[in-house]
C-alpha cells in the first residue's frame, strides 16, 4: 500500500483551540484533500511541533512514498523547539529521499533547511485569496503546474515569506504580494515542490479561518467591523455549500481556478502523480 507521512505544523494548543472552534487542522484538510481524490492512500500524521512525538505506528522512513508538509501559525526564524524540530525532520525525510511537497509553511521551512531566508511580509498578510499568481518561464514547464493556467488565483493565509530562496532552487511563480509563490527546493536526497498559497484549502476552510482570526481581520482593517466580516463569511459559505452559484462567484472574485476541486489541487495531485505514484 502506497503511504505517505504529513507533517503537522501546529503545536497541541493550537490545534486543540481550532477543535474548540470547529476548524480542521492543517493535516486534517490536508487528508480530505488527498483522500477526495486517492482513497487507497495510506495517509499517517506527525505532529512534529510536538515534544516526544514518532513517527506513528513505530514506522521509519522507509514505509513512506512521500511526506507533505502542511501549514503552521509558526515562524520558520524562531529558534523554538516547535519550529527547530521540524526544520530537522524536514531534513531527515531528504536525506532519506523521500518526496517531498510543502505548502506556505512547508515552503518557508524547506527554504530555511536549504540555506534560504524567511521574513515578516512588511506588506501584511496576504489572506483569503493569493491574487494573480504568475508562472515564469520554469513554472510552465514543470509538471507540477501542468493543470493550472499561466495565471491563477488560490487560498491563502500567511504573515511570513521567503525573502531569499537557496542559491540552488528554481523560482516558478510570483505575485504583486509574495515575489516567490512556488519554488523548486533541492534538500539532501530529495527536492522540495513548495507553495505559499494552500493548494489542500476549500471554502469551507476559508470560513474557518475567517473565524479563528476573526478579530484580527477586524483589527488589521480587511473588515470594518465583526458584522462585516459575518456579511463575507456567510457568502463564502453559500458559496461552498452551492459553487454553482455564478452570483456569488461574481461577488467574491473566484473561479474555476478556486471552486474546481481538481484545478484547485492541481499541484498536490501532480505531485502524487509525478512524484509518488
Amino acid at each position: 500500500m502506497t503511504r505517505l507521512l504529513l507533517l503537522e505544523g501546529n503545536t497541541a494548543p493550537k490545534r486543540a483551540r481550532a477543535h474548540e472552534l470547529g476548524v480542521r487542522t492543517s493535516s486534517e484538510i490536508y487528508i480530505e484533500a488527498i483522500a477526495a481524490h486517492y482513497p487507497d492512500i495510506a495517509l499517517d500524521v506527525l505532529n512534529g511541533a510536538d515534544e516526544g512525538e514518532a513517527i506513528p505506528g513505530g514506522r521509519t522512513w522507509t514505509d513512506y512514498a512521500g511526506f507533505v508538509v502542511t501549514g503552521s501559525a509558526l515562524h520558520a526564524y524562531d529558534a523554538e523547539f516547535a519550529v527547530t524540530n521540524q526544520i530537522a525532520l524536514l531534513k531527515d525525510a531528504a536525506e532519506a529521499g523521500l518526496p517531498i511537497f510543502g505548502s506556505c509553511w512547508g515552503l518557508q521551512i524547506a527554504a530555511v533547511a536549504a540555506g534560504g531566508e524567511v521574513a515578516f511580509n512588511p506588506k501584511g498578510r496576504e489572506v483569503g485569496f493569493a491574487r494573480k499568481i504568475l508562472l515564469n518561464e520554469a513554472g510552465r514547464a514543470h509538471p507540477m503546474f501542468k493543470g493550472k493556467a499561466p495565471v491563477f488565483d488560490a487560498p491563502c493565509i500567511h504573515y511570513d515569506e521567503v525573502i531569499r530562496l537557496p542559491d540552488s532552487a528554481t523560482l516558478l511563480a510570483s505575485n504583486a504580494h509574495s515575489a516567490i509563490q512556488a519554488a523548486v527546493i533541492p534538500l539532501g536526497k530529495s527536492e522540495v515542490w513548495a507553495v505559499q498559497y494552500h493548494p489542500e484549502f476549500d471554502l469551507a476552510q476559508l470560513v474557518q479561518l475567517y473565524t479563528l482570526y476573526a478579530e484580527d481581520m477586524v483589527g488589521q482593517g480587511f473588515f470594518a467591523d465583526l458584522a462585516e466580516l459575518a456579511a463575507y463569511r456567510e457568502k463564502l459559505e453559500a458559496l461552498a455549500a452551492d459553487p454553482a452559484n455564478a452570483g456569488l462567484a461574481w461577488q467574491l472574485g473566484v473561479d474555476g481556478d478556486v471552486l474546481d476541486d481538481r484545478t484547485r489541487r492541481a499541484e498536490i495531485l501532480a505531485w502524487i502523480e509525478a512524484k509518488v505514484l
